[in-house]
């Protein structure tokens, strides 16, 4: 859920993965001094990219943006730099994806990972089955947040992951968080889509693909310096 905020402030824009919750940002946020806000995906099955992007933006009352994007929020983010780059200050991506102008993110995955996960959204949706889930998203998570993860997990249009990314201008701070345990995106994929972003930032976390509820507040402390480090002179 978007929080109100004054226009004309700066504030950090969350953009989750793909059918995430909003409540798994909530503990990072609690650590956060910044103003935040998690963005909402439109609840359209047919939603494209554009879509997602403008949805987003429409929702946002920060004048200026600092983007922290997880996963195929990577690919939201980059529709927001193309959308409005004047807005977007800086980007963070942890453990996201970044897929080149001109490609999708659906063609940016590994064989045979992409092979699998296009027959799954044509069979079953984009939504996997609770063991897909609790195999990558819930590893290193204790059960708690994965039962709950599982219940809360919604479906989002397969635009998201088919529509291919437009040029787009980054901001000139960018910076890069890796998850070392991840079981979703391998630590050379991550790799891949961090050179796109080319940060300036970077930082590990010896987590899975949810540092925002492995380590919450390591999180919340590598927001915070990349964005005192937005203020520092360059």
């Amino acid at each position: 859920m978007m929080d109100s905020a004054v226009p004309g402030n700066r504030g950090v824009l969350f953009l989750g993965g793909a059918g995430l919750p909003s409540w798994m940002w909530d503990q990072t946020r609690a650590n956060l001094p910044q103003p935040s806000a998690v963005a909402e995906y439109p609840q359209n099955a047919h939603a494209t990219l554009a879509d997602y992007a403008e949805h987003v933006l429409g929702q946002v009352a920060f004048d200026h943006i600092v983007v922290v994007a997880h996963s195929a929020g990577g690919v939201v983010a980059s529709q927001l730099a193309a959308l409005a780059p004047t807005r977007i200050v800086a980007v963070l991506g942890v453990a996201a994806a970044f897929p080149a102008p001109g490609q999708s993110l659906l063609r940016t995955l590994p064989f045979p990972q992409r092979a699998i996960v296009g027959l799954i959204m044509r069979v079953a949706g984009t939504k996997p089955p609770e063991k897909a889930i609790r195999a990558g998203l819930g590893t290193g998570l204790n059960e708690q947040d994965v039962t709950r993860l599982v219940s809360d997990f919604s479906a989002e249009s397969p635009r998201l992951f088919r529509d291919a990314i437009h040029a787009r201008q980054w901001p000139a701070h960018r910076g890069y968080v890796t998850t070392s345990r991840d079981a979703e995106y391998s630590e050379a994929l991550q790799a891949k889509y961090g050179h796109q972003l080319d940060p300036d930032f970077k930082r590990t976390l010896a987590t899975g693909h949810l540092p925002m509820l492995a380590e919450p507040v390591q999180l919340a402390q590598i927001i915070q310096d990349f964005v005192t480090s937005l203020d520092l002179p360059r």
